[in-house]
């Protein structure tokens, strides 16, 4: 197992650091209005910068008052574009902190949300949904509420395997993901050998490599908003916590911190977190692998300050990721797990390496 690097503060220079956290910050969030207005500009049918301000303007703020635009352009900018940007952003920022939180319970730099098998568990969901019609009394959010109540059920099946004697431990933890993802992968491709319907089957595929076509303006985007800010702010407040239980489970109990009772609680938050973005948007990739780090070389190892980075940074990539599978072969749209992995999977060679020559 790769062990996480201490999550100890510089003590020679705390201002130092706490300064460039706040221009990161503030360069991240400056940078992310940017991405929005551009997530929403960019697509098949481009869209002037001004009309984005304009429309966006006239439905928060009624400004301009009278709309000098077409009502087509004012559909593909309101009812299209912007929750779909607003779920990437979303989405990308919930994997991130995900990520964060889950390579310092099981302290493994290698760690991604998709190792808990959450993913796997909500892929099985929307394939019972999308191939066989497993409704479940959902009614039109058959596809996201199967996939939400597939991702909880893999959450309390890795828990309870993991749980011994009262206890939960990384390694048990990480072990007991692995399992029940691998075992959830053979029931999703066991689904769509079972199915007859070529078409489902394409769905499905495209599903599991990611998507954000289903997004608009209804409950699974609102339940997206209230969870992962949820999170977001949950997991910045136990940035300490989570320092210590990053150095190892000695060092948590001399803190105070009972490492057993705060990584389950660790690990009921992000399985709902990774529930909720998975269920509205599929499974995407390398997204909570690679954001932690760059997160931890801008900001320094203190989750305090690690976490929002991660935050903004991972909503930053996946709404450029959604760009680009958006406009790359347009009209056609690449799923965006494509595109995270491209990006993703040289950066977890470089790391490698960089491990591998530590070890040396």
């Amino acid at each position: 197992m790769v062990a996480l690097e201490p999550a100890v503060a510089v003590p020679e220079a705390p201002d130092r650091t706490a300064a460039r956290a706040r221009r990161w910050t503030l360069g991240l969030l400056l940078a992310l209005a940017v991405s929005v207005v551009a997530g929403i500009a960019f697509g098949a049918i481009a869209v002037p910068f001004r009309s984005v301000v304009e429309v966006i303007g006239h439905h928060l703020f009624l400004i301009p008052g009278e709309r000098t635009w077409s009502a087509p352009r004012d559909s593909i900018v309101w009812d299209v574009r912007l929750p779909r940007v607003l779920l990437a952003a979303l989405v990308g920022a919930g994997l991130a902190v995900c990520g964060t939180a889950l390579q310092a319970m099981v302290r493994n730099l290698l760690a991604d949300p998709y190792l808990l098998g959450v993913s796997s568990g909500a892929s099985a969901g929307a394939a019972a949904a999308i191939l066989f019609g497993v409704s479940l009394g959902l009614g039109e959010h058959m596809l996201s509420g199967s996939a939400f109540l597939g991702a909880l059920a893999a959450s309390v099946l890795v828990y309870g395997v993991a749980r011994s004697a009262g206890r939960v431990t990384s390694t048990r933890l990480l072990l007991a993901g692995v399992a029940v993802g691998y075992a959830l992968q053979a029931v999703t491709s066991f689904l769509i050998f079972a199915s007859d319907s070529a078409e489902g089957a394409r769905s499905v595929m495209f599903w599991l490599l990611g998507s954000l076509a289903l997004a608009g303006w209804g409950q699974p985007l609102a339940v997206a908003v209230v969870v992962v800010l949820l999170a977001v702010a949950v997991l910045t407040v136990l940035g300490r916590q989570l320092d210590a239980l990053a150095v190892g489970d000695e060092t948590a109990l001399a803190l105070g911190v009972p490492p057993e009772r705060f990584r389950s609680a660790l690990l009921v938050l992000v399985s709902l977190c990774i529930a909720v973005v998975v269920s509205a948007a599929g499974s995407i990739g390398f997204v909570g692998l690679v954001v932690p780090h760059l997160a931890r070389r801008a900001v320094g190892a203190a989750h305090v300050r690690v976490v929002p980075v991660a935050a903004l940074m991972g909503a930053i990539l996946l709404i450029w990721a959604d760009i680009v599978a958006r406009v790359l072969l347009a009209p056609q749209e690449i799923p965006i797990g494509i595109i995270t992995a491209v990006v993703g999977a040289p950066f977890l060679l470089v790391l490698v390496r960089r491990l591998q020559a530590t070890a040396v």
